[in-house]
């Protein structure tokens, strides 16, 4: 039996693959549909064959359940490669304007990367599947909550929503942490 069988609810990919008693609930594909899916993957693979950069390194569109991951540099690059793009990205801005294109476009980051999910399926989604079950608290565990930085700061609209009890952290490790003060006392 597997993990998404043994317990009630499992919220995976940035909670926004959501499965109940191991029947999943949502995912990017079932939302969007496989036409806009593929016009968004065409849009973003012309758009990156037309920015020049010191190295592009293998994958640079990442297909996951619950969102795109893009990367202009591409997922297989080294850390040097990695600190490079990241170094060039902060004085040309290259995934800001490539952000704006998207929005332009279709009307939706990391450090060489962003990730691309439909509005209302950020880390809040499963919010709104727990409300209906009337869970007395919600305990958020994220290390990206910081509001000024919204754009890096994946986790700082579940971190603040009402609903959640947020806690700030810094690895796995400190997340464990906390959770056996807070709940295994």
């Amino acid at each position: 039996m597997s993990l998404v069988e043994k317990v009630e609810y499992v919220f995976a990919e940035n909670d926004q693959v959501a499965y109940k008693a191991g029947k999943l609930l949502s995912s990017i594909q079932a939302h969007l549909g496989e036409e806009l899916l593929q016009d968004f993957i065409n849009f973003c693979l012309n758009y990156m064959s037309k920015i020049k950069l010191p190295k592009k390194r293998g994958t640079f569109i990442e297909f996951r359940n619950g969102m795109l991951n893009v990367s202009p540099v591409g997922r297989s690059c080294s850390q040097e490669e990695r600190m490079e793009f990241f170094e060039l990205d902060k004085k040309a801005h290259i995934r800001d304007k490539f952000v704006a294109a998207l929005r332009n476009k279709f009307d939706g980051r990391g450090q060489i990367s962003f990730d691309m999910f439909p509005e209302g399926l950020d880390k809040r989604y499963c919010l709104g599947i727990l409300e209906k079950d009337a869970y007395e608290k919600i305990h958020f565990f994220g290390d990206k909550t910081v509001p000024a930085c919204r754009c890096w700061a994946n986790d700082y609209e579940i971190y603040a929503d009402p609903r959640t009890t947020g806690h700030e952290v810094s690895s796995p490790e400190d997340s464990q942490r906390l959770c056996e003060e807070l709940f295994f006392r």
